[in-house]
């Protein structure tokens, strides 16, 4: 008898919108620190610092250039004219307070806020400061992280009954026998499946088993607790150059109880806005004095990569650019990033590695070494590709 094919693994649908311009949101309760850390993320003053809830209304926006070693060894090996790193669009957005989902305070619309990024930077406060005050009375972060959860899982399970509502309000007069009315039974089954996870199983939905059919639902709905998180500790500048805070533990614990495999970063607003006034030298020199280092680069990293975001080049004399794309991006897509006729009139990617270019040198040796390779429509980018596009007139 022949052997068994090996079933064919159905390739797994991200959640989140579809897309390579994705958005991170700086979200946690007011003065914990949100629109300082956003002001030294951007180097800018964008978002208002201020003692008091609510001191950002409109969300601000700034784009941050994501750290990369092989962008810079390209741009100091081709020495173009110009240089564009890959970067991460960040919102700050106003703080969340309890009873957000019921509209308390500015909630509906910070909600809307939320729903229109697709990832969450979550700044928790584990300082003392008597000078700032905190809006729930003291300092507490596994209440505030409560809180945070507790609102955002409120929201999603009033648009779920909503959906449901009006899916089945729709469903009533199906016959049962035609397609679509199969795939609307479908479709609120898999409502139901959502609605359970929020309530009956207390989960985020970003923490269940979902198949492809159900992720194309789930996607629909666009759903907070559907958002990929990523923790981010605010501690005094003392308590990060010591690595210890009495806190760090307990929040370590209710993430692995909670919400399982999201990222924990510790850092200091504190200290990151004294580094920001100096320049790049004063700036090596003080963390080589104080024994710590920014936090930011790693932040950022971070956030690109809980968007499932990879980069890829493009390379020459005039220009040495990383590309965003979503990780299982086909090569035609990835083209049109640069340009919708790319996409459109696609015939074929010269694609080398960064890693062959690093190891031989040149494109030439890379060329002679059978490294470069001609890709199709049906490639799939990987992180690190150096491409050149080939379309047709």
């Amino acid at each position: 008898m022949p052997p068994k094919k090996a079933p064919v693994q159905e390739k797994k649908t991200l959640l989140g919108r579809p897309g390579n311009n994705l958005k991170i949101g700086i979200v946690g309760l007011p003065n914990v620190g949100k629109s300082s850390f956003f002001n030294v993320l951007s180097e800018t003053d964008l978002g208002k610092a201020a003692n008091f809830p609510y001191a950002t209304i409109n969300p601000e926006e700034a784009r941050i250039p994501v750290p990369d070693t092989r962008f810079e060894w390209l741009c100091d090996l081709y020495k173009p004219a110009s240089r564009v790193p890959a970067f991460l669009t960040c919102i700050d957005i106003a703080g969340l307070t309890a009873g957000a989902s019921t509209g308390a305070g500015l909630g509906n619309a910070f909600l809307s806020h939320v729903r229109a990024v697709d990832g969450i930077f979550q700044v928790v406060r584990a300082f003392d400061d008597a000078e700032v005050i905190h809006v729930e009375g003291d300092v507490n972060p596994l209440r505030d992280m409560e809180i945070i959860q507790t609102e955002l899982r409120l929201k999603d399970i009033e648009w779920v009954e909503k959906s449901l509502d009006n899916l089945k309000k729709s469903g009533r007069s199906l016959g049962n026998t035609s397609l679509a009315d199969k795939a609307k039974k479908e479709e609120i089954a898999v409502v139901e499946k959502i609605l359970k996870v929020l309530t009956v199983d207390g989960k985020d939905i970003r923490k269940a088993e979902w198949n492809n059919k159900e992720i194309d639902v789930v996607n629909g709905l666009q759903l907070l607790t559907a958002k990929p998180v990523t923790y981010l500790v605010n501690l005094s500048e003392k308590d990060y150059v010591r690595k210890k805070n009495k806190w760090l533990p307990k929040i370590k614990q209710w993430i692995d109880e909670n919400n399982p495999g999201d990222p924990l970063i510790p850092f200091s607003v504190a200290l990151e806005e004294r580094l920001a006034q100096m320049s790049p030298e004063e700036k090596k020199e003080e963390e080589a004095k104080v024994g710590a280092n920014s936090a930011l680069p790693k932040i950022t990293q971070a956030g690109y990569t809980s968007l499932d975001l990879i980069r890829y080049f493009t390379c020459g004399p005039d220009e040495v650019r990383a590309w965003t794309i979503r990780k299982g991006t086909k090569a035609p897509q990835a083209a049109g990033v640069i340009h919708s006729d790319f996409e459109n009139k696609f015939v074929c990617g010269e694609i080398m590695s960064y890693d062959d270019l690093k190891e031989y040198g040149s494109e030439t040796a890379v060329k002679s070494a059978g490294k470069l390779r001609q890709q199709g429509k049906p490639y799939e980018m990987i992180d690190g590709d150096i491409a050149y596009w080939k379309a047709g007139g």
